[in-house]
């Protein structure tokens, strides 16, 4: 599982027929205190995450688990929106 930033959204009306209902996002892979590194990609959206949010993550296989996405032609899905984080006992994120 990865931690990421959404930071944008997709549309694309042309796709494969299984990915219709898919909500598409922009997500940047992020630290636990929320800074954001390395190039912007494409998640499938499974659980109502909007910009701005920290989530979980899941890549490979892993993204064709979910309820939403079985037998789909994903490979990085959102699984859960971040609450918070708490690192030896210190919190670093806080959703406000």
């Amino acid at each position: 599982m990865q931690i990421a930033r959404i930071i944008g959204s997709a549309v694309s009306t042309a796709k494969d027929p299984k990915l219709t209902g898919l909500k598409l996002l922009v997500a940047q892979r992020a630290t636990p205190d929320n800074q954001v590194y390395g190039e912007p990609f494409l998640v499938a959206d499974t659980v109502g995450a909007g910009e701005g949010e920290l989530v979980i993550l899941v890549e490979g296989s892993s993204a064709r688990e979910t309820l939403k996405t079985t037998s789909t032609p994903v490979d990085a899905v959102i699984i859960g929106i971040l609450d918070s984080i708490e690192v030896d006992g210190k919190i670093v994120f806080r959703k406000s």
